[in-house]
């Protein structure tokens, strides 16, 4: 059987399936624990009625941390969760939760270390304040990835770990001075340098193996209700190819700015270059990026120790659509190279 054909048959399943959602939705509840540019698919797929095309009736929430995100997977209040999960799903696993992996959208860093004025060399961070997120979230790890990289231990160094908020929040709190650096998306550092904040490090020409932006969901779910998870999937890739599609630039760029609240088209611009260079066109989890988070991380939490990277990663499902040509055939459709 052609690939074509087998394609051509898989869509049609998909329409008798989507018309059969129609009448009878299957409602969740998908949770981001991120405000910036690699959450723009998510919002794509849910303003552009991808969710309910695939008979998901989605509500999407945001939680403010990735170990609350990881929380309410486990306690069963979300159905599927959107972080930088790289750490949050080894210190869940640690802790005898079986949250998986099922897809991976990012493998590499777009980010830059950016100081206060007057912090011009990284010996210059001893002492200060790192603003984050959370403490094993995705910001942290990052924080923590990139001061390895510069040769830098908090605790040696006296680098003090703040925990503010998102990345809007750290925005404000280095322009007020509450904190002296952060790691912040491209989009946010272009409105600070233009205020004359030094970038100590640009993240992404650093080229460190990672795990960025996940979906995450427990096996539990994806046992009993692939069809949730292999649906939430399909929106979600296309909600990729929409946003990669330059036809859509617009309507994507004006997602962009609504939801990071961004008023000036230069950022806008920015961030909308992080989605076409950064994400990646099939989502599957790199296991040398989560190899390099777990050896950073089981010095935070030591039974991180005894989980495997391997363990935790599900990729049946994202491998099945794979296969049969689906997302090949969904960046055909949307014109993306």
């Amino acid at each position: 059987m052609s690939v074509i054909l087998v394609v051509t048959l898989y869509a049609f399943l998909s329409l008798c399936s989507s018309l059969k959602a129609a009448e009878s939705s299957t409602k969740i509840i998908i949770g981001h624990a991120a405000v910036n540019s690699r959450v723009v698919p998510l919002w794509i797929a849910q303003e552009q009625g991808f969710f309910a095309r695939n008979g998901l009736d989605a509500e999407v929430v945001f939680i403010r941390t990735g170990p609350i995100l990881i929380s309410a997977l486990t306690a069963g209040r979300i159905n599927v969760g959107y972080a930088a999960g790289e750490a949050l799903v080894l210190a869940a696993a640690a802790s005898g939760a079986d949250v998986k992996l099922i897809a991976a959208f990012t493998s590499r860093f777009n980010h830059d270390v950016v100081a206060r004025p007057g912090i011009t060399r990284p010996q210059d961070l001893r002492g200060k304040r790192f603003g984050v997120q959370s403490i094993g979230g995705g910001m942290w790890m990052r924080a923590m990835l990139a001061l390895e990289h510069l040769g830098l231990e908090p605790e040696r160094d006296g680098i003090q770990l703040l925990v503010l908020g998102d990345q809007t929040i750290l925005l404000q709190a280095l322009d007020t001075g509450t904190i002296d650096v952060a790691t912040l998306d491209k989009v946010f550092t272009s409105i600070l340098r233009q205020k004359g904040f030094p970038i100590l490090l640009d993240l992404y020409h650093a080229n460190i193996p990672m795990i960025g932006m996940s979906a995450l969901a427990q096996k539990s779910s994806i046992e009993k209700r692939p069809e949730i998870v292999e649906n939430f999937l399909k929106a979600m890739l296309e909600g990729l190819a929409f946003s990669l599609s330059p036809e859509n630039k617009t309507t994507v760029i004006r997602t962009i700015m609504k939801r990071l609240k961004i008023t000036d088209p230069p950022a806008a611009e920015l961030a909308y270059l992080d989605i076409v260079n950064i994400m990646d066109r099939k989502p599957f989890p790199s296991v040398d990026g989560l190899r390099n988070v777990h050896r950073l991380y089981r010095s935070h939490d030591p039974r991180v120790a005894n989980v495997k990277p391997e363990d935790v990663i599900d990729n049946r499902i994202l491998n099945k659509l794979d296969k049969v040509g689906f997302i090949d055939e969904l960046y055909r459709a949307y014109g993306v190279k």
